[in-house]
């Protein structure tokens, strides 16, 4: 269980580095092929996690929460 809470983690990080470098390309004005790269590889790491949370539950190392009443 913590090796998934580490991968989340990790993943997540990645995302928001990924969309530091896009607004740093956006706002220098390099070329669109940076930008798009950098965009591109922040929808391609979401998906990975989404996937690592999807095969997580599925294997049963971690459950739903849901609302409690």
């Amino acid at each position: 269980m913590q090796i998934i809470r580490i991968l989340v983690i990790a993943v997540m990080a990645a995302i928001v580095v990924s969309l530091g470098t896009a607004l740093f390309h956006l706002t220098k004005g390099d070329s669109s092929a940076k930008l798009g790269r950098a965009l591109t590889v922040r929808i391609v790491l979401s998906l990975v996690l989404f996937l690592l949370l999807m095969a997580a539950w599925w294997a049963g190392l971690i459950k739903p929460n849901g609302f409690q009443n």
